[in-house]
């Protein structure tokens, strides 16, 4: 039955780049497709959407199924994926920087210019820029030392507020969810708008990503991949869910092409189709290495890291065997950008080939298996082997950032 299934998926899916098409070398291509079919079998996702894409060419693909429970639904490219933290690269970093392109934010500006509220224990040391390079001190969840709050959006917002610093802001990386709650509230506060209204109406309608939305509804919710949320269509993060289904850390709902439509925005400068979302030189600022020469992680060996704003280019994590950013595989430089999701998504843009990919899937497989590092490891070849595919390019000549803030 699953054999049958994958094969159907292959028929009725559109495989946009052929075998001739210059960017790309066929095999690898047709080596990504196997390790997707090979997850699946091994029950380690139900299925998954990928969207690899160089110079305009593109190979696009869905795989396996988009559901198991209550009933067999085949993975459609247009499913619509729960895209978890990738929302605080593509929403929350993306408003923020609208915020400083149009002066209504900068990025040395403290939290508490737009939160009042957010003052005291440290706090009034925050910046928005600590907010986008993990580097104020607040820590991973808001509920990770204390009792949930109360079931209430305001609630929610109010504790967020109340969060202090574990480390002097500025002084250390250490990924907080928390801290892109609180920045999706300034963005609130700096915009006059919610921060979904703010979202949609500045980068997603523009782009025409008709399918990236928060809380989706109606007939859309049958395009959804379920997680483990108690309905489909709601945010698997509970918190995001306390707050009410919309949140800077994780809420965004999407599919492989919407993501393409972005990552195009992002590598021609800004501007699609005629449409310009930021100017070039913040696309500049945002994507390069922002993070100071001597900044490390005390949660992984203290090794060094490099980010930008509000995106993953060079962190160390706490597993084995990779100690730095899985999903850019062996071979896209540092200096390349991207983002992962707890849910299993992934975005990996790389500027230097023009090449991004887009890794969609659903791993909440029956039995409540947790294949979160096992979806990890699967994003590291997936980017590996992207890279190999790409014809023409000598990923060794790009210079090494590593050692330098900035390309």
């Amino acid at each position: 039955m699953m054999k049958r299934l994958l094969l159907s998926a292959f028929v009725m899916m559109t495989f946009a780049a052929r075998a001739d098409d210059a960017p790309w070398k066929a095999g690898r291509l047709a080596a990504m497709d196997a390790e997707i079919i090979r997850a699946i079998q091994d029950g380690m996702i139900a299925g998954a959407a990928l969207w690899v894409e160089r110079s305009g060419v593109s190979h696009h693909r869905a795989y396996g199924n988009r559901a198991l429970r209550p009933a067999v639904e085949a993975m459609t490219e247009d499913t619509v994926f729960d895209a978890a933290s990738v929302t605080k690269a593509v929403a929350t970093a993306s408003a923020a920087m609208l915020c400083v392109e149009r002066g209504l934010m900068r990025l040395d500006d403290p939290v508490s210019r737009f939160l009042p509220e957010f003052t005291g224990g440290g706090r009034e040391k925050i910046t928005l820029k600590h907010l986008l390079l993990h580097t104020s001190g607040l820590q991973v969840n808001l509920n990770g030392t204390r009792p949930p709050f109360s079931r209430s959006p305001a609630e929610a917002y109010a504790q967020a507020c109340r969060e202090k610093p574990l480390f002097e802001p500025g002084s250390a990386f250490s990924y907080s969810s928390v801290g892109s709650m609180v920045l999706g509230m300034a963005i609130e506060r700096a915009s006059g708008r919610s921060f979904d209204v703010f979202c949609t109406a500045e980068i997603f309608q523009p782009l025409k990503m008709r399918d990236t939305l928060f809380r989706p509804s109606g007939e859309v919710l049958k395009r959804v991949a379920p997680t483990t949320a108690p309905q489909r269509g709601r945010v698997d993060d509970a918190v995001a869910r306390e707050m009410g289904g919309v949140s800077g850390h994780a809420s965004l709902f999407t599919t492989t092409g919407d993501l393409a439509r972005f990552a195009r925005m992002m590598l021609n400068g800004g501007e699609l189709d005629g449409v310009r979302i930021f100017k070039p030189e913040t696309i500049e600022l945002m994507t390069r290495v922002q993070s100071p020469p001597d900044l490390r992680s005390p949660d992984a060996r203290n090794l060094p890291v490099k980010r930008a704003l509000g995106w993953d280019i060079d962190t160390p994590y706490r597993t084995p065997p990779h100690d730095y950013s899985l999903a850019r595989g062996a071979l896209f430089p540092v200096g390349s950008y991207g983002h992962t999701g707890w849910t299993g998504q992934m975005l990996w843009i790389d500027p230097f080939s023009k090449t991004f990919i887009v890794f969609l899937c659903n791993r909440y497989v029956p039995g409540g298996k947790d294949t979160r590092s096992a979806v990890s490891k699967l994003h590291h070849r997936l980017s590996t082997l992207a890279a190999e595919a790409v014809q023409g390019f000598d990923f060794s000549k790009v210079p090494d950032v590593r050692s330098k803030p900035g390309r």
